[in-house]
């Protein structure tokens, strides 16, 4: 066995996620099942919380990687957003929702000189995105676990971002379920005093009547401009990677729209 592999004899036993005794974290050290627990008041989430299985290698790096990259979304503190990202100066993107994380580290690695603050509540697509963050070697991504919601509220300061993204956020097709929606009149009066002047949102969907609904609304906040002089969608940016999920889409005839907006 070699030296970097070997186990000393005192070390505590590793204890993998899928055999823990009743009562104890699944990760310990690891995101939180309801980081904000009952501090702060229940409303209508935006989300949907999937389950599913969380491979070995994406329990490994949780257990290894959260407490270095890993944030879960308490609601009982300001973060400092520079001390966060090593104190590099990094302007900061704010993308809520970002799935198993492929697309987030693709930006990330081409664009090093900005900081990635990614939000889900997927399990397995945090520590996919850790995993795929510390093989491309990138330093300028940290994974935050919990209600996107409560982290702009309590936990960012004003004019702190340097954008926001949101890409393919869950449609809520039901009429009866469109004030699930994440992109409402309400959810940019809480964004925009975060976002500082020239910031932008990029927001992207292949559900036609919610990227209406997106238009709408951005355009109608006055502290938003959108980037199309003339109003509208704008082709997807070279920056934006397609994803699986788009391609998939796309094959069945899917319209994907994208929306630029500016902090006025």
């Amino acid at each position: 066995m070699s030296e970097s592999s070997s186990v000393r004899p005192d070390a505590a036993p590793h204890v993998s996620p899928f055999h823990r005794a009743k009562g104890e974290p699944r990760f310990p050290g690891g995101p939180a099942p309801d980081p904000a627990g009952s501090h702060h008041e229940r409303r209508i989430r935006s989300f949907q919380p999937r389950r599913s299985r969380v491979t070995t290698g994406q329990a490994e790096a949780l257990e290894r990687l959260w407490p270095q990259w890993g944030l879960d979304i308490d609601g009982r503190r300001v973060l400092d957003l520079d001390e966060l990202f090593g104190g590099r100066g990094l302007p900061v993107v704010l993308e809520i929702g970002f799935g198993m994380g492929e697309a987030t580290a693709r930006m990330a690695a081409e664009d090093p000189g900005t900081g990635i603050l990614a939000v889900d509540v997927h399990t397995p697509g945090q520590g996919n995105l850790l995993g795929l963050a510390e093989r491309a070697g990138l330093t300028n991504v940290r994974v935050a676990n919990g209600d996107a919601i409560i982290l702009l509220r309590e936990m960012l300061p004003p004019a702190s971002l340097a954008g926001l993204r949101v890409y393919f956020p869950d449609p809520w097709p039901k009429k009866r379920h469109h004030k699930r929606r994440l992109i409402q009149p309400e959810f940019l009066d809480l964004v925009a005093p975060r976002l500082a002047p020239g910031a932008i949102v990029h927001c992207a969907t292949d559900w036609e009547p919610y990227a209406e609904q997106m238009l709408e609304v951005l355009t109608a906040h006055p502290d938003f401009e959108n980037t199309v002089p003339d109003g509208g969608y704008v082709s997807r940016p070279a920056f934006r990677p397609l994803t699986r999920f788009e391609g998939q889409g796309l094959d069945k005839g899917h319209v994907v729209q994208d929306l630029l907006f500016r902090r006025r």
